[in-house]
C-alpha cells in the first residue's frame, strides 16, 4: 500500500486531491464526541496542502439514507476543521453537484474543501455496483488524486471507499497506515503475554473476533452485556440481564477449545446489579447490588462488573505485553456502572504494556471518564474495522489501497 509520503517522494505534482476522511461532529448544535477523527485526519491534510495541493476532504456522517438530511449535515465538521487548521475552510453544500464543482474550482493552492455529507447520495452506499460506479465517476472528477483516511469506513464496499481509488492515483494517508501497522502488532509481530480484553452488548458481535484470537492471544477477559451469555452457558442464573440464548453452542465451543489451546478465558466473579435500567438522560441514582456471579436474582440485570472483578482484570493485565480492549464492561454512561469500564481503562494506562482501545464505545469511554489520550498506546478511530481486521477479514477499502 503506497503511503502519501512515498507519492509526495517520488516528485508527483500534487494539484486537485480528494482525501477520503470520517468524521463525528456536532448535529443540531448540540456537541457530541468527536471520537478524535477530525483532528486524526489533519497530519494527512496538513501534509497535502502543504504540498501545494488543492484538498477536498470528502466523509460521512450518521445514516442519512441516500438524501439530504440537515440533521446529518457536515458544515459543522467543515468549521471544526477549519478551526484546527487554523484557516478557511470552504464547504459544499452538495456532494458532486453545481456547488461542489464551484467550490472546488475556486481552490486555491494549498486551500481545503469539505464536500456534503457523501451519504446524501444513494449511490455512495448501493449495493448495486453501476450505482456506486457512477457516483464514483462523479467524485473522480473532483480530483486527479486520491488518499484514503477514513479507516472507520474501510470494512464498507462503499463507493468512495472501494470504487472510487480505482479510477485515480492513490495512496493511503498517515491515519489509515498508523492503524495498519497497529493491527498487524496484534496479528502478526506480538509481543507476550498477549491479553485481550471484549465487552459490549452482545457477544454476536465478538463471535469472529474471539474465533480468531483464540489462535493468538493467550488470555481474553470478557465483560459486557456479552459476559451474561457465557455465564449462562456455565449454568448460571442471569436473571433479566442481557442473554443471546442462540449463542450459548458457541459460547460453550469457544470456552473448550481455549481450554484446549491453553488460552486463559477470564469471566466476571461479581457484578452489578439492578432491577431496572438506569436513566441514562438524568443519572438518576439507581442503588445498585453487589452479587457474586454465579448469584443473580431472577429478577434482576447484570449492569457493570463488581469490584473483585474489577481487581481480578487488573491482575490480569498487569504482566502482559500487549492488550487490546474493545467494549464497555458496563453501562458506563451512567456513574453507577462506570467503574468496571474506569478499571480496565485505567489498567491499561498503568501497563508498561502496548495498549490499543478498539475504538467505538471504548474510546468514547476513555475520553467521556477523563482519560488522558497520550496514556494509551493507540486509540484507533475505527472499531468495526478493526474488528473485522482481527477476524482475519479481507477489508473492502485496504484491498482498494493495495491495488
Amino acid at each position: 500500500m503506497k503511503t502519501i509520503d512515498e507519492l509526495l517522494g517520488e516528485g508527483v505534482v500534487v494539484t486537485g486531491v480528494l482525501a477520503r476522511a470520517q468524521n463525528k461532529c456536532p448535529i443540531d448544535g448540540t456537541p457530541i464526541p468527536d471520537h478524535g477523527r477530525i483532528p486524526a485526519v489533519l497530519p494527512t491534510v496538513k501534509a497535502l496542502a502543504e504540498a501545494g495541493a488543492r484538498v477536498v476532504v470528502a466523509s460521512h456522517l450518521g445514516r442519512p439514507k441516500g438524501a439530504p438530511d440537515p440533521a446529518f449535515s457536515l458544515a459543522p465538521a467543515a468549521a471544526r476543521l477549519g478551526e484546527l487548521l487554523g484557516a478557511e475552510v470552504a464547504f459544499a453544500t452538495d456532494t458532486v453537484g453545481e456547488s461542489a464543482r464551484a467550490t472546488v474550482a475556486g481552490l486555491a493552492d494549498g486551500g481545503v474543501a469539505v464536500i456534503e455529507n457523501l451519504r446524501f447520495n444513494a449511490g455512495e452506499t448501493s449495493k448495486d455496483d453501476a450505482e456506486r460506479d457512477a457516483f464514483a465517476e462523479q467524485l473522480a472528477a473532483l480530483a486527479d488524486l486520491y488518499v484514503g483516511d477514513g479507516f472507520g469506513a474501510v470494512h464498507r464496499k462503499h463507493a468512495s471507499v472501494y470504487d472510487l481509488p480505482g479510477k485515480l492515483p492513490h495512496a493511503a494517508g498517515y491515519l489509515i497506515a498508523t492503524e495498519v501497522g497497529v493491527l498487524k502488532k496484534l496479528t502478526e509481530d506480538v509481543r507476550r503475554p498477549y491479553a485481550v480484553v471484549l465487552g459490549g452488548a452482545k457477544v454476536s458481535d465478538k463471535l469472529g473476533v474471539i474465533d480468531h484470537l483464540l489462535e493468538k492471544a493467550d488470555r481474553i477477559l470478557v465483560g459486557g452485556g456479552m459476559a451474561y451469555t457465557f455465564l449462562k452457558a456455565q449454568g448460571h442464573e442471569v436473571g433479566i440481564s442481557l442473554l443471546q440464548e442462540d449463542q450459548i453452542p458457541a459460547v460453550l465451543d469457544y470456552l473448550k477449545r481455549a481450554e484446549e489451546k491453553g488460552v486463559e478465558f477470564v469471566l466476571p466473579v461479581d457484578v452489578l446489579v439492578s432491577p431496572t435500567f438506569p436513566d441514562l438522560k438524568t443519572k438518576a441514582p439507581s442503588n445498585p447490588t453487589t452479587v457474586a456471579a454465579d448469584a443473580i436474582p431472577a429478577d434482576q440485570e447484570g449492569l457493570d462488573i463488581g469490584p473483585e472483578t474489577r481487581k481480578l482484570y487488573a491482575s490480569k493485565l498487569a504482566d502482559a505485553a500487549t492488550v487490546f480492549w474493545n467494549g464497555p464492561m458496563g453501562v458506563f454512561e451512567h456513574p453507577d456502572y462506570a467503574e468496571g469500564t474506569r478499571a480496565v481503562a485505567q489498567a491499561l494506562v498503568d501497563s508498561p504494556a502496548f495498549t490499543v482501545v478498539g475504538g467505538g464505545d471504548s474510546a468514547a469511554a476513555v475520553r467521556i471518564l477523563g482519560f488522558d489520550e497520550n496514556a494509551f498506546g493507540h486509540i484507533s478511530t475505527g472499531g468495526g474495522a478493526s474488528l473485522e481486521y482481527l477476524e482475519g477479514k479481507q477489508l473492502p477499502g485496504l484491498v482498494a489501497l493495495e491495488k
